[in-house]
């Protein structure tokens, strides 16, 4: 009895240590992530399921007293744990196949076989309360095993081995400081996984779960926090920060200047081709904008088909320099390439004043409409020779 008290201090000990790492790590992914994207939402959710885990695997551990509150606990925690033990890997493997293809609609599919799975397992662990297939608790309040404890512990464990194989098979499609991060996701639970089956009583898997979920967030989460997943480069937070610190170090003789970029007809281009050709003629722009200024500016998706690209100049010749080279880039781009539809844009640009005091919302809005004069007069032309012709 002493024992069994002394591995529940110890078990409590470590899942709320392993808890108040997920609590970290999902208060930063919540606040910084954006839920538009579906691998942001799945690994909030594996967060998630993982720490109610690690409650469950609290509470399911008041093994003795028979007919006190104990039994209750004991009974509900080990039921939940069985219930959501392949819901983790499930979330990992569409993690895993977003960040591969990044197309939701393939990832979406991917839930149906894992829902039948999932289900499996519901329908075996309600039978497992009749038949102790699973796990049993006695008469005394003590958890027991069942003959069927290794169906229960594989369903996870080969979920984890697949998307292990998985990931290592597609490596050539996965950016290579991501690859080690992705595949090293399963050694922590599979390690923990082997102990628990091996030694009787030892619990390391949801604590294996959450050091994979922490190398997660720090290589490759905090990262794709501040990136736009379609294009690659910045997303609209990480841009309104960006400028927010450039207009804070804003000084008379050293500013800086703007360009917002509108990609002309681009609805037209979804409607016509589908939105995989849009989306490819997004990271298109994308990788013109990014060959066209140097690797120290920035360039930030504004939202839709609109793009800001902040450049470390404060005079307007260098700044026409800049424009004119985007638009050249673009023209060769036409000229080249083989597709579709012809890309044409239209750029509001501007050197930040620095005695104006404009703030960010200001400035954008201010560089926006240059954007939109320049897109109105674009249109006006083209009506006029369509007019003439």
């Amino acid at each position: 009895m002493e024992d069994e008290f002394v591995d529940l201090i110890s078990n409590f000990t470590i899942n709320i240590y392993s808890m108040f790492i997920l609590i970290i790590i999902y208060t930063q992914s919540s606040k910084y992530a954006d839920r538009d994207y579906l691998h942001n939402k799945l690994f909030i959710k594996l967060i998630r399921v993982t720490f109610f885990m690690l409650i469950f695997d609290i509470i399911g551990r008041f093994d003795g007293n028979p007919g006190t509150i104990n039994s209750i606990l004991n009974q509900s925690g080990n039921y939940l744990l069985f219930l959501l033990a392949p819901i983790i890997p499930s979330y990992w493997l569409g993690y895993v196949d977003y960040q591969i293809y990044q197309n939701e609609t393939r990832t979406r599919k991917l839930f149906y076989p894992l829902l039948i799975i999932n289900a499996f397992n519901f329908i075996m662990l309600n039978l497992s309360q009749i038949y102790g297939w699973y796990y049993y608790i006695d008469s005394a309040n003590l958890y027991h095993r069942g003959s069927l404890y290794w169906v229960a512990s594989s369903i996870p464990f080969l979920f984890i081995i697949y998307t292990s194989i998985f990931i290592f098979i597609n490596r050539k499609k996965i950016q290579k400081k991501y690859f080690l991060s992705l595949l090293f996701f399963s050694i922590p639970p599979l390690v923990g996984t082997a102990l628990q089956i091996v030694f009787y009583g030892i619990s390391l898997v949801l604590n294996g779960m959450v050091l994979s979920i922490l190398i997660v967030q720090f290589n490759i989460h905090n990262e794709s926090v501040f990136i736009d997943y379609l294009t690659g480069v910045n997303n609209r937070k990480k841009l309104d920060d960006y400028l927010k610190e450039k207009i804070q170090t804003a000084t008379d003789r050293r500013s800086f200047s703007a360009i917002m970029i509108d990609i002309n007809g681009f609805k037209s281009i979804n409607d016509r081709f589908g939105h995989d050709i849009g989306d490819k003629a997004l990271q298109a722009i994308a990788k013109l904008l990014t060959s066209s200024i140097r690797s120290n500016d920035f360039i930030g998706r504004f939202g839709g088909d609109e793009f800001c690209v902040v450049l470390g100049v404060s005079d307007e010749r260098r700044l026409l320099d800049v424009v004119n080279r985007i638009k050249n880039n673009i023209k060769k781009y036409n000229q080249m390439e083989d597709q579709p539809y012809t890309l044409g844009l239209s750029m509001g640009y501007a050197v930040y004043d620095y005695k104006s005091n404009m703030t960010v919302e200001e400035f954008q809005k201010h560089i926006d409409s240059l954007m939109y004069k320049n897109k109105e007069k674009r249109n006006g032309i083209l009506i006029e020779s369509k007019l003439n012709s």
